[in-house]
């Protein structure tokens, strides 16, 4: 069956991965960036904004719904990382992670779950299936206390118990919602890590090594699948962290 996605920060990366994916697969995916889009195909929508601003989310959440009528899968990508020093980070920079980090993937729950819910209450209500799925991205640095990452573990641990509280309200329309942390993966989002504190992460972990997409894959193929219906508000470390 055809699904409707929808992916924020698939310019690049690990969103832009995830949207090709789906689309391999007969998906309708509607992605966005602060950017112009770099997907060509005909499956997939662009939309251009920042996920912190409220009216433009808005409109994109209901262009979607206008042309497709539903929504059935939101994956909250887009993440921004910023190395510094607590006496270092910049007030700016606070504010600027936490917009893409917490805020955005606030608007997007908030928005998508009221299409979601609107077709729960209409063609299944009186069933115990949960055919909406949402997956926001978490880090691993939060539980590893990461000297230098204070704030982007902070926004992300924030997104965490949205994720867990979201799990208790969301269940009766039909909405799951869990976590998946990855550990460093090789994209911009780490670009500019020294590798002295990579490798300093790495250690912290059981399996050491990078993180691949297809890791972060399979804990999304995992959420999303029909059988993983009774788990919801549940956070997923990859590399054999412990929360």
């Amino acid at each position: 069956m055809q699904k409707i996605f929808i992916i924020t920060g698939t310019r690049k990366g690990i969103g832009k991965k995830l949207s090709e994916h789906y689309l391999s697969l007969g998906h309708i995916v509607c992605g966005c960036s602060r950017g112009k889009g770099s997907i060509e195909h005909k499956n997939y929508r662009h939309f251009e904004l920042d996920v912190s601003d409220e009216e433009k989310v808005v409109t994109m959440v209901r262009a979607v719904r206008k042309e497709f009528f539903r929504i059935d899968v939101l994956l909250n990508n887009a993440g921004i990382a910023s190395m510094n020093h607590t006496l270092t980070t910049p007030y700016k920079s606070v504010h600027s992670i936490f917009n893409t980090n917490f805020f955005g993937s606030f608007l997007f729950t908030r928005e998508v779950a009221k299409v979601m819910s609107s077709a729960y209450k209409k063609g299944y209500k009186n069933t115990k299936t949960m055919p909406f799925r949402i997956v926001n991205f978490a880090t691993v640095a939060t539980p590893l206390r990461l000297e230098g990452e204070a704030v982007y573990a902070a926004s992300k641990a924030a997104l965490v118990n949205f994720t867990q509280v979201c799990a208790k309200e969301l269940a009766p329309m039909g909405i799951s919602i869990n976590a998946v942390d990855p550990t460093p993966v090789p994209t911009d989002l780490i670009k500019n890590v020294p590798q002295d504190k990579l490798q300093l992460l790495l250690n912290q972990q059981a399996i050491k090594r990078f993180g691949e997409f297809e890791d972060v894959l399979n804990v999304i193929e995992f959420f999303l699948n029909e059988r993983s219906a009774f788990i919801t508000g549940q956070v997923l470390y990859l590399g054999g962290v412990n929360a």
